[in-house]
């Protein structure tokens, strides 16, 4: 048998960073916490937690967090269900639902989905942040139950539903524009004109040049890992950046920005994806996430 205690003192670690922390939430001693998740890794012969400032969990951790986790979820049902075996409300655990989403989405939409989320249920919430074609990564193997992905691509085991598309548009400030670009855009041009990128998966830029230009153009860029960041360097005059419409409307509205090619956007198509097993019990959430998705994408 498994010796749920340790389990969730493990989970607790993970979730807290610390052992004094994870001991404050299950309201025992940090010694009790550490001897209890010793046991538990020598029980199972491996590393399950590295200690350090936070403390992390390895693989394997992982997968017995997701354990704990996934017990808690059936443990609520079953309270819902018979409620005679519910011990005080104040001592049921709260339960945490882990989701992966593109940078760009929490910036502009999906966060007012989590909000309705968080103020209609009591679970706790885990955002994974990686680039939309990378989401579904993150459900494939198992790391969260949901993800808002750019992929069209069925994960196996999951439900697939269309969201529609967030729109972005080459913006620059008209600095920018004047110093880079005076002559109008072309390969050439861009090809010494600063452009903004996310990160090394960020595409955006490639895609919207192949698209306007049909050819493929190397441009020195600018890394800046921020959604709201790269509106205020586009204004900033910093470099050029794909940015998606519904931030930079009012800039371009005011001339704070303009874009590089008028009524050229990008359109990303994305996609919601929640694994199988547990699409039923997150059925308001897909309903949440797809409500807020229709009023903000195209």
């Amino acid at each position: 048998m498994l010796d749920y205690s340790a389990l969730r003192a493990l989970a607790a670690v993970v979730q807290t960073g610390s052992f004094e922390k994870a001991a404050g939430t299950l309201n025992v001693t940090p010694s009790a916490v550490s001897q209890r998740v010793k046991n538990l890794e020598e029980r199972m012969g491996i590393a399950l937690v590295v200690r350090g400032n936070p403390c992390v969990a390895t693989e394997q951790g992982q997968w017995v967090c997701r354990h704990v986790e996934n017990v808690g979820l059936l443990e609520r049902d079953l309270y819902e269900h018979l409620p005679s075996l519910a011990p005080s409300s104040e001592l049921i655990e709260r339960v945490t639902i882990h989701l992966a989403t593109n940078a760009d989405s929490l910036g502009t939409w999906f966060l007012e989905a989590l909000s309705i989320c968080a103020k209609s249920s009591n679970y706790l919430l885990d955002i994974v942040v990686d680039d939309e074609g990378h989401t579904a990564d993150w459900l494939e193997r198992g790391r969260v139950v949901a993800a808002v992905t750019g992929s069209e691509r069925l994960v196996p085991g999951c439900r697939r539903t269309a969201l529609g598309s967030l729109r972005y548009r080459a913006t620059a400030s008209p600095e920018f524009v004047e110093r880079y670009l005076p002559k109008g855009v072309s390969g050439e041009a861009l090809r010494t004109a600063p452009a903004l990128t996310f990160n090394q998966k960020d595409k955006l830029q490639d895609r919207w040049i192949a698209q306007t230009l049909g050819e493929e153009v190397i441009c020195p860029t600018h890394f800046l890992p921020s959604t709201h960041a790269f509106v205020d360097a586009s204004v900033a005059g910093i470099g050029w950046g794909m940015n998606p419409d519904g931030l930079v409307r009012p800039h371009l509205q005011k001339g704070t920005l303009v874009e590089l090619i008028p009524d050229k956007p990008l359109d990303i198509p994305l996609f919601w994806q929640i694994n199988r097993l547990a699409a039923d019990r997150f059925a308001t959430l897909t309903d949440i996430v797809i409500a807020v998705a229709k009023q903000h994408l195209v």
